[in-house]
């Protein structure tokens, strides 16, 4: 990883941070759907409250993924500072590298307090290992919602990008059982849920901290929507820099 990559990295981090309600804000959702919906009904159930949060944390990557690349890079494409660090000697990677290290860095924030309510006001638990596996889970399973929001970011104005990222946010969510327990969703989210991002996703995690057995039809269909969200992420960048620059 180069310096110039970290350099970016850390010039987006602190002007991110300038704003506070903005890195409050990425937090606040699932923090507050912790408190309301898991704590009340699942907190007194380790099996119920364990994969409650990791769906709680799933949850939080959705979040910070559309909103953090699809408005974030959009709104950085009306400024002037992002055509011109394309046009550098180092290149538009460094610039690129850093977005998605600082989107990563606010992410980690994000998926904090839902972590710490889910230890500290229910009785969800887990092992080190299945704590180290989840990390490693949530990673791949922010892979297809990373591209989708850098997608959305660069294909999209500002406003546009906005409202595509509210609308694909709870479809994706709600469809691919985010918002209820392993097998006790409804029918028909049971049925379209395996060919969601989505629910490939929190199957990892769920695994990772719990016994809970992944479906080859998620795990097919995450591989599929992450090289797909990341083929139309780098289609939009190209255009974007076609448009700009021809």
């Amino acid at each position: 990883m180069s310096l110039l990559a970290l350099t970016h990295a850390r010039f987006r981090i602190l002007e991110t941070a300038r704003i506070p309600i903005a890195v409050v804000g990425g937090a606040f959702f699932p923090a507050a759907s912790m408190l309301f919906f898991v704590v009340p009904f699942a907190g007194d159930d380790p099996a119920g409250a364990t994969y409650a949060t990791a769906s709680m944390v799933m949850f939080a990557v959705m979040t910070s993924s559309l909103f953090t690349y699809g408005v974030g890079v959009s709104g950085d494409r009306a400024e002037p500072w992002d055509p011109y660090t394309r046009t550098l000697p180092a290149g538009p990677a460094a610039a690129f590298t850093g977005r998605i290290l600082s989107g990563l860095t606010f992410m980690a924030l994000s998926l904090l307090p839902v972590v710490l309510i889910g230890w500290l006001f229910t009785a969800a638990t887990t092992t080190p290992a299945g704590l180290l596996l989840s990390v490693a889970a949530v990673v791949a399973g922010a892979l297809p919602f990373t591209f989708m929001g850098l997608a959305i970011g660069y294909a999209l104005p500002m406003k546009a990008a906005l409202a595509v990222a509210q609308i694909v946010f709870f479809p994706l969510a709600f469809g691919g059982g985010l918002l209820s327990a392993p097998s006790q969703a409804p029918s028909f989210v049971e049925t379209i849920a395996p060919y969601l991002p989505t629910r490939g996703a929190v199957e990892l995690v769920w695994a990772a901290v719990g016994d809970f057995h992944v479906s080859a039809t998620s795990m097919i269909s995450l591989a599929v929507w992450t090289v797909a969200m990341a083929a139309l992420a780098a289609w939009a960048y190209r255009r974007d820099e076609g448009t700009r620059f021809s």
